[in-house]
């Protein structure tokens, strides 16, 4: 349905998908909606994101995929139920993007990419009657009227807005979490990063051999939780999925005692029993490393950290419970522009069940603005569009009783 002159008029500042999202609902309901993006392009994130191929969403049952937010399961399930995964795979799909299930239960387009998919994306707003504003950086509302103000020294009169500004990660791209400073009589948790590396206090010989080495089929041991994945050494810590998938656990676990001890089991798919018929025996003159090389099959990057856990106190006396169990002393996470997302933001308690803000009526909020986060596999897709939704879906049933 277009918008008509006579139409409310409503913005959308962001133009990432809960903001795309939520103009595009605004816009089937006979809004006119003008889209605020203080970029050159829309979207340039979730570009971005599709570059390794757009994971936009996960199969796995809903009940299970609902426990993926935490502790914001809760009050964002009313917004992943009325739209859950199923309905982002039907939404793809009517942009003419079939999906497929990868072999992880992750779903992405059949393309691996995002640019087909945001093409026929903004194909579709535009002819909704969606105007979009480019290099229009938001700054707050005019004192006088209650105008939207923005950096280049225009205004916009809105009936109703949604903010969809996103966190801090990744600032090149457009979100840098200045946002916050517009809003200072609203209660926002700090941003910090989230599925994010962290640092290690690695040894010059160990960071000049390993850094950039894949740790590749490992298992990640942290408070009595053991978790399969992969990971990478950087110069300045480590990395990857595995880490991400415990980020938030391990950030908290740093706030509170300024370090986060994990462990590694450089063999998972074998026993403690298997591996100690291999490494508690004689080496026969072998070296340490072709030992661990020839006996237990180690890369050299695994060799490595064994050798790094030696070298910092580790005990060597049972090399077997040494490989499953190579310890790594975390110091803190890499910072917000390092991190994929951002845990923190808009105080639940400030808004309505609609996502509009208490003390900002006809202001609606979405996406990574709000207080949530979420592991990577398309849940953080997932959840910013369904917020972009409810948050647009919020603005048309507030113009409608207004």
């Amino acid at each position: 349905m277009s918008s008509t002159p006579s139409a409310k008029q409503v913005a959308v500042i962001g133009g990432g998908p809960a903001g795309l999202i939520a103009a595009e609902a605004m816009a089937q309901a006979g809004l006119r909606v003008q889209v605020f993006e203080r970029m050159p392009s829309p979207a340039r994130k979730l570009l971005m994101a599709g570059r390794g191929g757009l994971n936009i969403t996960h199969s796995e049952p809903l009940e299970r995929f609902r426990a993926r937010y935490g502790e914001a399961a809760g009050w964002l399930a009313p917004y992943l139920d009325a739209f859950p995964p199923s309905a982002l795979i039907a939404w793809c799909a009517q942009l003419g993007q079939e999906t497929f299930i990868g072999s992880s239960g992750r779903v992405f387009p059949k393309t691996m990419k995002a640019s087909p998919l945001l093409r026929a994306w903004l194909n579709r707003l535009d002819g909704l009657g969606v105007r979009m504003s480019l290099r229009s950086e938001w700054r707050g509302w005019a004192a006088e009227d209650g105008a939207l103000v923005f950096a280049n020294g225009n205004t916009f009169k809105a009936d109703a807005t949604v903010l969809a500004l996103g966190g801090a990660s990744w600032p090149r791209l457009g979100a840098d979490g200045g946002w916050t400073a517009l809003l200072p009589d609203i209660k926002i948790a700090p941003l910090q990063p989230a599925n994010c590396g962290f640092r290690i206090g690695w040894s010059e010989i160990f960071r000049r051999q390993h850094a950039g080495a894949p740790l590749k089929r490992i298992a990640l041991q942290f408070n009595g939780e053991s978790l399969r994945g992969e990971a990478v050494i950087t110069s300045e810590g480590i990395e990857g999925g595995a880490i991400y998938a415990l980020s938030a656990r391990l950030r908290e676990a740093i706030a509170r005692d300024g370090e986060a001890n994990v462990f590694v089991d450089l063999r998972p798919d074998m026993t403690l029993d298997e591996l100690s018929e291999k490494l508690d025996g004689p080496r026969r003159g072998a070296t340490l490393s072709n030992f661990l090389r020839k006996s237990a099959s180690l890369p050299p990057v695994g060799i490595g950290l064994v050798q790094e856990a030696l070298h910092s106190g580790a005990d060597g006396s049972r090399l077997a419970a040494l490989v499953k169990a190579v310890p790594l002393r975390l110091t803190a996470p890499f910072t917000l522009a390092r991190a994929i997302s951002t845990a923190g933001g808009i105080a639940r308690t400030e808004l309505d069940e609609h996502l509009m803000l208490r003390r900002r009526p006809g202001v609606f909020v979405a996406g990574e603005m709000l207080d949530w986060e979420a592991p990577t596999g398309g849940y953080l897709l997932q959840a910013c569009f369904a917020t972009g939704l409810a948050a647009g879906r919020g603005a048309i049933g507030w113009l409608s009783a207004n």
